[in-house]
């Protein structure tokens, strides 16, 4: 019997962490940290970091794992991701079975900002579910709009209107969606606001969103887009990874 945790942690902040997180940390048995490869040290370092902050000894057994990556051959990209997450839960439980052969155990997953917005933790996890004795139990986080709204001090909407919380392709290849006019746009590595007009937008961006190293811009778009554009590619460039986010707004 495998119970799952998966326990939002926020954006990296250990002062994100809620009571709930902390105290499934300290009630695994097994906590389980991907390792992304030569220069992304930082985010399982992060993760490292966080555990030895809240966790009371003698603590769970915390193992590092190598991430799969995806595979470029495959073309469509829903077919590449689901492909992907097959080979992530194929990794997950051969790792449990590695040091926990045996018996109930208890594995934790740190999940960057809320399991459910825009991360795949939970789809794997049931993958898993399919073939496995397993529970799962999902404990949410802080996610990056909280982190971002509040380093910019700006509510999410309008009084009375509604938003949309998309992705950086989405943008690119559909433009601005009629939902709304406040976007949030998340999991975008080409500065998607480029493929946009940016005559009457404005913008917050946040880089870091909540931690110590956080950089934040905002204005209208027109005139701090490529500000924008520079100093992202230097943070990746400063840290190796990136994590960023931003909310778009028609004046």
């Amino acid at each position: 019997m495998i119970e799952l945790s998966l326990i939002g942690i926020g954006t990296g902040n250990p002062q994100h962490l809620t009571l709930q997180a902390v105290a499934a940390l300290n009630a695994c048995d097994l906590i389980l940290i991907p390792h992304k490869g030569a220069g992304k040290d930082d985010l399982a370092g992060l993760r490292q970091q966080i555990c030895a902050q809240v966790i009371q000894a003698p603590g769970p057994r915390i193992v590092e794992f190598a991430l799969p990556v995806r595979d470029p051959a495959i073309q469509d990209y829903t077919a590449r991701v689901d492909h992907w997450h097959d080979a992530i839960a194929e990794v997950w439980i051969k790792t449990i079975r590695d040091h926990c052969p045996g018996g109930k155990v208890r594995v934790g997953f740190l999940v960057w900002g809320d399991p459910s917005l825009y991360d795949s933790t939970m789809r794997i996890a049931e993958r898993l579910k399919a073939t496995q004795d397993i529970t799962l139990e999902v404990i949410p986080g802080v996610t990056s709009i909280q982190a971002l709204t509040a380093a910019h001090a700006i509510p999410l909407n309008e009084i009375g209107a509604p938003f949309t919380v998309t992705t950086g392709r989405q943008l690119r290849d559909n433009g601005w969606p009629e939902s709304a006019d406040t976007l949030v746009i998340m999991l975008d590595g080409e500065c998607s606001f480029q493929a946009i007009d940016p005559t009457g937008v404005d913008i917050w961006w946040s880089a870091y969103a909540g931690m110590e190293n956080q950089i934040s811009l905002s204005g209208p778009l027109a005139a701090v887009a490529e500000q924008i554009i520079q100093t992202r590619a230097q943070a990746r460039a400063d840290h190796g990874w990136i994590m960023d986010i931003y909310l778009l707004r028609k004046s």
